[in-house]
C-alpha cells in the first residue's frame, strides 16, 4: 500500500516537471507569434495555468469550510514562490528585470498582500471583500491588455487604481463581448487576422501540458498529505508548508525551466502574476463560496512574512535591474528561517 502511494507520488512529480517544460515552450512560442511580450504572457497565461492547483485545492477546502487550508495554501504559496522559487531560479541563472515589474506589477503584488492583511484584521475574509478581490483581478487583466501601454512612463500602479475605481474594465469587457476589438486584434498578425504558420499545435501543446501539470500536482499533493498524516503532522502546518509547496511545484518547475532557458521575463512574470492571482482570484473565488476565517498565526505571522518577502523581492528587482545569485541565496535563507520559526511557534 505504502509502496503504491510512493510510486504515485513520483509519477505526479514526473507529470509536473515534463508538463511544465512543454508549457513554457508553448507559452513563449504563442507570445512571439501574437506579438505579445513574454512578460505579459508570464503575468497572465502562465500565471493562471500554474495557479490552477492552488485554485482547485482552495475551492475544495472552501466547500469543506477548511479555512486554515485555504489561507495557508495561498499565503504559504506566495512565500514559497518568492523565497524558494525565485531564490532558486536566480541562484541557477541570474534574472534580468524590467522597470514595469516594479512600477506596475510588483506594486500590485504588494498591494494585494497588504489589502488581504487589512481585510483579515477582523479575523475573517467576507463575501463582499472576496468579491472586491475578484473584481480587482478582472480589472488587472484588462488593464494589462487594454490600458497598460498608453501610460508610457507614468506610475502604472496609480493608474491601475484609477482604472479600477472608475470601472473602466466593465467597458472593456463589454467591448470584448460585442466584438468591437475584433478588427484591431486581427490586424496584429499579417493583416488578414492569421498568424503565419498558425498556432493550433502550440495551443494544443499548451492545453495538454497544463492538464499534465494539474494532474501531476493533484496526485503529488494528495500523496504528500497522506505521508504527512501518516507521520502525524498537524493540519495547520500541512496547509502552510506541504500543501503550499506541493501546489507551488508548477511555479517551481516552470520558473526554473524558464530561467535556465533564458526566458527571464516569463520566469519572474510567472511568480509575480501567480502571487497576484493567488490573492485576488483564488482567495476571492474561495471566499465567495463561504466567508474565510483567518487564524491568528496567519494574521500575525505568515501574512506579515508574505508582505516582507514581497518588499524584499521589489528591492532586489530594482538593484541593477537584475536578481543576482547572492540575492537568490538571501531569499532562500529567508524562506528557511521562516520554516524554522513556523515549526517552533
Amino acid at each position: 500500500m505504502i509502496t503504491m502511494n510512493f510510486l504515485i507520488l513520483l509519477l505526479g512529480l514526473v507529470f509536473l516537471v515534463k508538463g511544465s517544460d512543454y508549457f513554457v515552450k508553448a507559452a513563449s512560442t504563442i507570445a512571439k507569434k501574437l506579438g505579445v511580450s513574454e512578460f505579459v504572457i508570464g503575468l497572465t497565461l502562465v500565471a493562471v495555468g500554474t495557479s490552477i492547483p492552488e485554485l482547485a485545492s482552495s475551492i475544495v477546502a472552501s466547500i469543506q469550510q477548511a479555512s486554515g487550508i485555504v489561507i495557508g495554501n495561498v499565503v504559504g504559496s506566495n512565500i514559497v514562490n518568492i523565497g524558494l522559487i525565485v531564490g532558486l531560479a536566480a541562484f541557477l541563472s541570474p534574472m534580468k528585470t524590467e522597470v514595469e515589474m516594479l512600477k506596475r506589477d510588483g506594486y500590485i503584488m504588494l498591494f494585494s498582500a497588504v489589502l488581504f492583511f487589512v481585510f483579515a484584521l477582523n479575523g475573517e475574509l467576507s463575501i463582499i471583500e472576496s468579491g472586491i478581490f475578484v473584481l480587482l483581478y478582472i480589472a488587472y487583466v484588462f488593464f494589462l491588455f487594454e490600458e497598460g501601454e498608453i501610460y508610457g512612463g507614468k506610475p502604472y500602479f496609480k493608474e491601475f487604481l484609477k482604472y479600477f475605481v472608475k470601472f473602466k474594465y466593465i467597458n472593456s469587457a463589454m467591448q470584448k463581448i460585442n466584438g468591437t476589438n475584433h478588427n484591431k486584434n486581427s490586424d496584429s498578425g499579417n493583416g488578414n487576422g492569421r498568424i503565419e504558420g498558425g498556432f493550433g499545435k502550440d495551443i494544443f501543446t499548451l492545453v495538454l501540458s497544463c492538464a499534465a501539470i494539474v494532474i501531476g500536482a493533484k496526485y503529488f499533493v494528495e500523496e504528500s498529505i497522506f505521508f504527512a498524516e501518516l507521520l502525524g503532522v498537524p493540519d495547520t502546518i500541512i496547509g502552510t508548508t506541504l500543501v503550499a509547496v506541493g501546489t507551488s511545484l508548477p511555479e517551481l518547475v516552470v520558473t526554473v525551466s524558464a530561467a535556465r532557458k533564458g526566458y527571464g521575463s516569463i520566469a519572474l512574470g510567472n511568480i509575480i502574476g501567480s502571487n497576484i492571482t493567488n490573492v485576488f482570484l483564488i482567495l476571492g473565488l474561495s471566499g465567495l463560496l463561504y466567508p474565510i476565517a483567518v487564524a491568528e498565526i496567519s494574521l500575525f505571522f505568515t501574512t506579515p512574512v508574505m508582505i516582507v518577502i514581497s518588499l524584499i523581492l521589489l528591492v532586489f528587482i530594482s538593484t541593477g535591474w537584475e536578481i543576482k545569485r547572492w540575492e537568490g541565496v538571501a531569499m532562500m535563507a529567508f524562506y528557511a528561517a521562516f520554516l524554522v520559526v513556523l515549526f517552533y511557534i
